[in-house]
């Protein structure tokens, strides 16, 4: 009987345990699937519909679910709602956030009953509104990325509360309130990411309480006031301040500082001389500032440094002659600023180690870029003469404030003496007056404004160094008379040569043809504002040759002189079969990453901006750090006229699909479907994707050439799209297209990513095309996930 009662027990007991693990996950379930109604059922979700077997441990390029112990520890959702407005009210906009039904306060409801979430990722679902204090209750939150919504109002002080929470990450918002002061609070901290939204007031001095910080991203706000000492952050490797209104001295650094990007404010003062002693440093970036004096020498010999932004500021003096170079330092910009005397050899090599952009200044340098001497002499005593007016008025209004007071200390006992009755009356008439007296001016908020607005109208016509003239017999001796042995290629806008200026410098000049009549002074202002546009991933035009008073039939051509790029291009680099020089997946991804943020600021960091870039594989070329950079682009500027003829019906006939095919988003995606299967002209996949395009004809028993013919813009686009979906598809697909390095070198998941984005960019509906932001998150996240997953692979191979 003992051991029938023991049975009985263990039946009994796995009755009731086995219900319970079962209600257990079907309860986490119902809590997915109703996270998926209150999202309004996002295509990448569709999997949650029918899942075969437990959605655990479910993983797809837009979305992840982990589980531990029978509940949901990490969830991660990509959605595809990327597109942002500048205008955002609070309200819901048709296609681009959730309806007007969605409750981010019943969505954050549903989710909170996720307790045991540790890793919560929801990015570019449209999501909108204020974020809810009841976040607060996902105690067990390690990671919080919200990412590219639509939320707006002020970060809720219950976050507070999140303990565990190391990375919090809420770029792309609307948030507009200032950034909390109870960061500190979350004493794990080690990332927290801010960005692009609309965060105001100061910079937090509790953050630099919190010393695990290893990243601090608030770029792209309205922070203004004073940057604090930030040198108990021994943590810190990455501190981004870009494009917001600080309006300080540069403060104290902690020395574990790799990158530090604070371009685009309004920090005064010298450069602090213990810049110079960052030596984990390797990207500075103090450019469209106030700063002024002379840059610490040292920070040029820095051992690690490889990129140094110095422009637009109000630096002066000479750099010694002796100045010693970074072995690893590639880039160099001192441009735009108050320097005299000569350019130190290291920053002046013939072998152009180091390129540097010195021009806008008052070197004696034999460059045509270089203002008179007493240009900066003058603009030097200006500024001093300008401080010391600051200066005195400052002591002005406080000897004011001191008169004030004075008068006051000495009125008040008879006051006191008089008006004894009416004692309480009177002390409230005496603080009134005492805010009154406070000195009255401009607030700094505006002068910000007005000095970010002035930055920004004069990029253009001030903010960067005059265009180089040379005459056409310094071009003739740089290419021995344009002799056959200097020619390199032949483009659309005409031939290209390589050349040797005097100083022994290489460089590419372009013969551009013009079709109609244009004045040199109009060519000039074009050429010179297309000299302005600088950027590491930008071929530089250095210069032009135009003589003459009209570009004619009889002299229809302007040379354009560029920095020579001797590694060849990037469509024959991917056409390498050699094991050594194959560009992996990651290369081709770091290559991609370096073209979109070139492009970007194309779009977005010049007024006007500049579109129809001519992207393509053969413009992308690489310097002699293997460094890629576009070529071709701007084109339009100088083009601009011809091409608004050729429209009208003066030139070539206007083609319908004409602004489809310059489309820089457009051309990206062919960039993107070359890296991923390699050049499309190439033999076996040109045949391929032939043979596939006229599989796309059904009923047809024409020729395959006419079949071909037949395709419009709009159709071969549809087609690509179309291809790429049924390709990528299955494995076999993706052997008979895929590039085989691609596919040997890359993770399925960061190749998915690209797989996607490409179909996106090359949409036959524009409308339905990404951002270049959205095109370069895209790539840095699929950059990450291969980064993670080469290293585990790393990991895995030791063990």
């Amino acid at each position: 009987m003992g051991w029938l009662n023991w049975l009985l027990i263990v039946y009994l007991s796995c009755s009731f345990l086995i219900p319970s693990t079962h209600e257990l996950q079907s309860y986490q379930t119902q809590l997915l699937l109703q996270l998926r109604k209150h999202l309004e059922y996002p295509p990448m979700l569709d999997v949650w519909e029918n899942p075969n077997g437990d959605l655990c441990n479910l993983s797809t390029s837009h979305m992840s679910i982990i589980c531990e112990d029978n509940t949901v520890s990490e969830l991660k959702i990509m959605g595809d709602k990327l597109t942002k407005v500048s205008e955002f009210k609070g309200f819901a906009i048709p296609n681009q956030t959730l309806s007007e039904s969605f409750s981010i306060d019943s969505f954050a409801t549903t989710l909170t009953r996720l307790t045991s979430l540790k890793f919560l990722s929801l990015m570019s679902l449209g999501i909108w509104g204020p974020l809810p204090d009841k976040i607060h209750r996902l105690y067990s939150l390690q990671l919080l990325d919200l990412s590219s919504n639509f939320i707006y109002g002020s970060v809720p002080p219950e976050l507070s509360r999140l303990v565990k929470l190391s990375s919090l990450t809420l770029d792309g918002n609307y948030f507009n309130e200032t950034v909390p002061d109870w960061l500190d609070s979350l004493s794990k901290l080690t990332t927290l990411s801010l960005k692009n939204n609309r965060f105001t007031g100061e910079f937090p001095s509790s953050i630099c309480k919190i010393k695990t910080l290893t990243g601090i991203a608030l770029s792209h706000n309205q922070l203004t006031g004073k940057l604090p000492d930030l040198r108990t952050l021994t943590s810190l490797h990455v501190l981004d301040l870009r494009e917001n209104k600080l309006d300080s001295d540069l403060p104290a650094m902690p020395k574990g500082l790799i990158t530090v990007l604070l371009s685009n404010n309004s920090f005064s003062g010298k450069i602090p001389a213990h810049f110079g002693e960052l030596s984990r440093l390797q990207h500075l970036d103090l450019s469209l500032n106030h700063l002024t004096g002379n840059p610490p020498t040292t920070l040029f010999s820095l051992p690690n440094l490889s990129y140094l932004n110095l422009a637009s500021n109000k630096l002066s003096g000479s750099l010694p002659s002796q100045l010693r170079c970074s072995s690893k330092l590639g880039f160099v910009d001192i441009s735009s600023n108050r320097f005299v005397g000569g350019l130190p050899p290291c920053l002046n090599s013939p072998s152009g180690k180091v390129i540097a952009k010195s021009g806008g200044n008052c070197l004696s340098i034999d460059n045509k870029n270089q203002l008179p001497e007493s240009y900066c002499e003058e603009a030097e005593m200006e500024g001093k003469q300008t401080r010391g007016r600051t200066i005195g008025v400052l002591v002005a209004i406080i000897g004011g404030v001191v008169l004030v007071v004075g008068l006051f200390l000495f009125a008040f006992p008879i006051f006191r003496r008089r008006y004894c009755s009416s004692k309480t009356t009177e002390q409230n008439i005496v603080s009134k007056v005492v805010q009154d007296t406070t000195p009255a001016g401009v607030p700094s908020e505006i002068l910000a404004n007005a000095r970010f607005i002035s930055q920004v109208t004069k990029l253009g016509t001030q903010g960067a160094p005059i265009c180089s003239v040379f005459s056409l017999e310094e071009l003739k001796e740089a290419t021995n008379n344009f002799d056959s042995s200097a020619f390199m290629g032949e483009g659309p806008t005409g031939k290209v040569y390589k050349g040797r200026l005097e100083n022994g410098t290489y460089v590419a000049i372009r013969t551009l043809a013009l079709l109609k009549k244009q004045s040199i002074q109009n060519l000039r202002v074009r050429l010179d504002l297309l000299s302005k546009l600088h950027h590491p991933h930008l071929v530089g035009l250095l210069g032009h040759c135009a003589d003459g008073g009209l570009v004619d039939s009889s002299s229809n051509k302007v040379f354009l002189v560029y920095e020579y790029m001797p590694n060849g291009t990037y469509r024959s680099h991917l056409s390498e079969t050699s094991p050594e020089k194959v560009l992996k997946w990651s290369d081709r991804l770091a290559i991609l990453i370096g073209v979109a943020k070139a492009v970007h600021f194309l779009h977005t960091g010049v007024i006007p901006g500049t579109f129809s870039n001519r992207l393509k594989t053969n413009n992308i070329l690489f310097d002699e750090h293997r460094i890629a950079k576009l070529s071709d682009y701007g084109m339009t500027i100088i083009t601009e006229e011809i091409e608004r003829l050729d429209a009208k019906g003066e030139g070539t006939k206007f083609c319908p699909y004409k602004i489809n095919l310059e489309d820089d988003i457009y051309n990206f995606g062919f960039i993107l479907l070359e890296s991923l299967v390699g050049p499309i002209v190439t033999g076996k996949r040109e045949a391929f994707l032939l043979n596939e395009m006229v599989s796309q004809s059904s009923n047809s028993y024409e020729c395959p050439v006419k079949v071909i013919s037949r395709f419009s813009v709009f159709q071969t686009a549809h087609f690509v799209v179309k291809l790429l979906q049924a390709s990528f598809g299955s494995q076999d697909g993706r052997r008979r297209i895929v590039d085989p390095i691609v596919l040997t070198t890359c993770s399925q998941e960061s190749l998915s990513i690209v797989v996607s984005l490409t179909s996106k960019c090359i949409s036959p509906e524009p409308s339905n095309r990404p951002s270049f932001e959205d095109i370069l998150w895209n790539l840095q996240y699929a950059a990450q996930v291969q980064a993670t997953a080469d290293s585990d692979l790393k990991s895995d191979s030791t063990n």
